[in-house]
């Protein structure tokens, strides 16, 4: 017997009795958290889960399938172009209008397929901070120099933090396995041109981004590409069906529903709970969790180091959908929140997430996870004080 596993085992035993024992349900605090709790994840259901996460699950699912590994070595691994590999995953979010949640199957399907630490946790960083539409939003409803400063700053913070944590597990990055654990296709199975699986994926791209293109509320560009998204997204669907039926041969097809359901059983069940502890403790949107509200709102004040630390950590515990950030922080800001702790906000909030760090656990370690997360709140609490004194 492993006096050591045995204790971990009790110990881990007494606090769940503990926290049984202690449990403050009559609370009236605790019950419309537990309530809050239960509603953000209904409403993550409705929500994210059919139009982001099943397109992102098929696309990482193909990824892993049909990306020639070779490929994504050559312009995403550990040996790449620097310039290349780094370029290329930090202005992706440029395209991909994601969440921090849907981009998780996309970086698990590059990163199991060879791509480096480094340009892998870049795209991690850049897939929901980059999004021209939030980015423009933010300069139109909260001013030109914070969507300036949201957008130079997260592409910096993209390339640095990739780099930083290429840096520092570079050795467990060369011991790192070589094979992909996915199911590999015979030569003979493919007989498909490029133009062919390029074609294929934009539509998978299409179907993901144009579904949940949100509504800007203004006029221009992108409120007609909003008036029209479903027969955007109609139009895709029906082509990428198309392609499926003609292009694939049967034991393709059958890789890639296993590949996507891999991911699918890995991720959803890390996102659900995260989702659920972060609406217990922070509620949603216009409500409130078992943190008070008016508690983040008096400690966001100024521009000094414990403000932008503290927007720091709640944006980085905080789950964000695409574009309700603004709207958080307009509310914020009108209550007191300096500009530097609104900055960094904006650079740590859309990025990362409670349940985004859960599934990154998953597939990184506790290490690159903490420093991940360390990474981008120490910066976005640097650059908030730089933006603060000089705003």
């Amino acid at each position: 017997m492993n006096a050591k596993s045995e204790w971990k085992t009790f110990s881990i035993i007494v606090a769940f009795f503990l926290a049984a024992y202690f449990l403050p349900i009559e609370a009236a605090r605790f019950e419309s958290s537990v309530i809050e709790s239960l509603a953000l994840l209904k409403w993550y259901a409705r929500e994210h889960v059919l139009l982001c996460l099943v397109p992102a699950f098929f696309i990482a699912g193909a990824v892993s399938v049909f990306i020639n590994k070779a490929a994504v070595l050559k312009y995403l691994g550990p040996t790449a172009n620097r310039i290349t590999a780094y370029g290329v995953a930090s202005v992706s979010g440029a395209i991909l209008a994601v969440c921090s949640c849907t981009v998780l199957p996309l970086f698990a399907g590059i990163y199991k397929r060879g791509a480096g630490l480094g340009p892998a946790t870049a795209f991690l960083y850049s897939g929901p901070a980059i999004n021209i539409l939030a980015i423009i939003l933010t300069a139109r409803v909260l001013g030109w120099q914070l969507g300036v400063a949201r957008a130079v700053g997260a592409v910096v913070f993209a390339i640095v933090i990739g780099v930083i944590m290429a840096m520092i597990f570079s050795r467990e990055e060369k011991a790192r396995e070589s094979a992909a654990s996915v199911p590999q296709l015979d030569s003979g199975d493919c007989e498909r041109k490029l133009w062919q699986d390029a074609l294929y994926f934009f539509s998978m791209v299409a179907v993901l981004v144009f579904a949940n293109w949100a509504n800007p509320g203004t006029g221009g560009i992108f409120y007609l590409i909003y008036s029209i998204k479903w027969y955007i997204t109609a139009i895709s669907l029906v082509g990428l069906a198309v392609m499926i039926l003609r292009w694939f041969s049967k034991s393709e097809l059958r890789y890639w529903a296993e590949s996507t359901w891999e991911f699918a059983k890995q991720i959803l069940p890390l996102l659900f709970v995260g989702v659920l502890v972060a609406g217990l403790l922070l509620g949603r949107p216009g409500s409130e969790g078992l943190i008070p509200s008016a508690w983040i709102s008096s400690l966001v004040g100024g521009n000094g180091l414990g403000a932008n630390l503290f927007a720091s950590v709640a944006g980085a515990l905080m789950y964000f959908a695409t574009l309700t950030e603004i709207p958080i922080l307009e509310g914020l800001i009108g209550s007191g929140m300096g500009k530097g702790p609104a900055l960094a906000l904006l650079l740590a909030g859309p990025a990362v997430s409670l349940p985004n760090l859960l599934v990154i656990y998953s597939y990184l370690g506790a290490k690159k996870t903490f420093t991940f997360a360390a990474l981008v709140i120490v910066m976005a609490t640097a650059a908030g004080m730089i933006f603060g004194a000089i705003a």
